[in-house]
């Protein structure tokens, strides 16, 4: 049974945002920019009064029934919480709302599922979908079974869901089983890198911060460039040669947000593993943003949940041609081995590209090795391994100046001697 995500067009919904218990600081801008990214517009907004969730309503039955006649005043066709709620709660908001309430993840969820394009990146929407309503059947009926048009509604594609967890359960292992053979082959390509020696430089970032208008700026590439959370949600990975002569390959991943669903973690560990392999990491952050100082936290917690902090930084203070001054110098006050660049004009790039070579210099050493004629596959092996920067024939031999790992010149040498 293969799914995937509608794309038919919908006329956009009417959505009423209800701001988070624990994050209030920007929660309802952002959540305003999700939901128009998702497909509908914002016509009404509000931050509950309520600092503990509920356990029926999350909000309290009373502020629910106040909220719901603001609601139906403004004839809205989905309610949206930034906060996460327990199917309990979700079914009896409905029941009170008198139109569909999707939460956070759900939100993101459907966004997801509108953007993946790749086997990999559909595959991983739709375990994440079934996961999250999977505990959500009850009282459903046939909502999961059918195209729809809406945000909660939309299911993961064309699957013909109903209300059978033991069919759900197993297309899960299914999908499980198919990621695990994808991720299988991604970890192939990884051991082929690493054997040539070619540094992998992740670009990591909040969502909108221009990790893909500069990938397009430095590889010359045409990636989808979008003013819109998510835009890009496969990732692309494209080769290029740094000034030092050196090749590398960049990876432009999707961009992290506040509280993202655990499940889209999980999902999406094969893409996201890519970042955990990385050599560098380029930090891309929108210095025009007031909250950039909170997104570089997040963005720095979601690498530690990957097991990635470790990982060398190169912290890119994008749009320095529209961000105000004095927020883009306190910036680099605080984090004075960052630098500034706009991947819109390219200003700061040539910077970039020599930090980026002088951060992975310390990778790679160059030597000069002298190869007898009889071994022609050693001298092969250096060609494929290593960046081969000189050669030059002699009667017996050939000396080939190379740059390569420590570990790879120890190996040459010893094959050799």
């Amino acid at each position: 049974m293969t799914a995937t995500v509608t794309d038919l067009e919908i006329a956009r919904q009417r959505a009423f945002l209800v701001g988070s218990l624990f994050d209030t600081a920007a929660s309802l801008d952002e959540l305003a920019r999700l939901t128009d990214t998702a497909g509908s517009d914002p016509v009404g907004q509000t931050s509950p009064r309520h600092r503990k969730p509920d356990p029926a309503t999350f909000i309290g039955s009373g502020q629910a029934s106040r909220l719901a006649e603001q609601a139906r005043r403004l004839d809205v066709d989905v309610v949206i919480f930034d906060d996460d709620l327990t199917p309990t709660q979700q079914r009896n908001l409905q029941a009170i709302f008198g139109c569909d309430v999707v939460d956070r993840s759900g939100l993101i969820l459907d966004i997801f599922a509108q953007h993946a394009t790749s086997r990999a990146g559909m595959l991983q929407v739709e375990l994440a979908l079934l996961r999250y309503h999977l505990p959500r059947l009850r009282g459903r009926g046939t909502a999961l079974s059918r195209q729809a048009g809406g945000i909660g509604t939309r299911g993961p594609g064309e699957t013909k869901l109903e209300t059978d967890r033991r069919r759900i359960e197993q297309r899960i292992t299914r999908l499980e089983h198919d990621l695990a053979k994808l991720h299988g082959t991604r970890m192939t390509q990884r051991k082929a890198r690493r054997r040539n020696n070619v540094p992998l430089v992740a670009l990591v970032g909040y969502t909108n911060a221009g990790k893909s208008t500069l990938l397009n700026r430095l590889t010359g590439t045409d990636v989808l460039v979008e003013d819109r959370l998510f835009s890009t949600l496969d990732a692309t990975v494209r080769r290029f040669q740094i000034p030092d002569g050196r090749q590398v390959v960049f990876s432009d991943t999707v961009g992290f947000v506040r509280r993202i669903p655990h499940g889209l973690i999980e999902a999406f560990r094969s893409t996201l593993d890519e970042v955990a392999d990385a050599t560098l990491m380029i930090h891309v952050v929108d210095a025009s943003d007031q909250d950039a100082e909170s997104h570089i936290a997040t963005v720095r917690d979601v690498l530690a949940d990957l097991g990635a902090a470790a990982i060398p930084e190169l912290l890119a203070l994008n749009k320095q041609d529209s961000a105000d001054p004095i927020r883009l110098h306190r910036l680099l006050a605080l984090h004075p081995e960052a630098l500034a660049f706009s991947a819109a004009t390219g200003e700061g790039i040539d910077e970039m590209l020599g930090r980026i070579a002088d951060m992975l210099a310390p990778a790679t050493v160059v030597a000069t090795l002298t190869i007898p004629y009889t071994r022609g596959e050693v001298l092969a092996a250096l060609h494929r391994e290593g960046e081969v920067m000189d050669e030059r024939h002699g009667e017996t031999a050939v000396t080939v100046t190379v740059r390569l790992a420590p570990d790879r010149v120890e190996r040459f040498e010893a094959a050799i001697a």
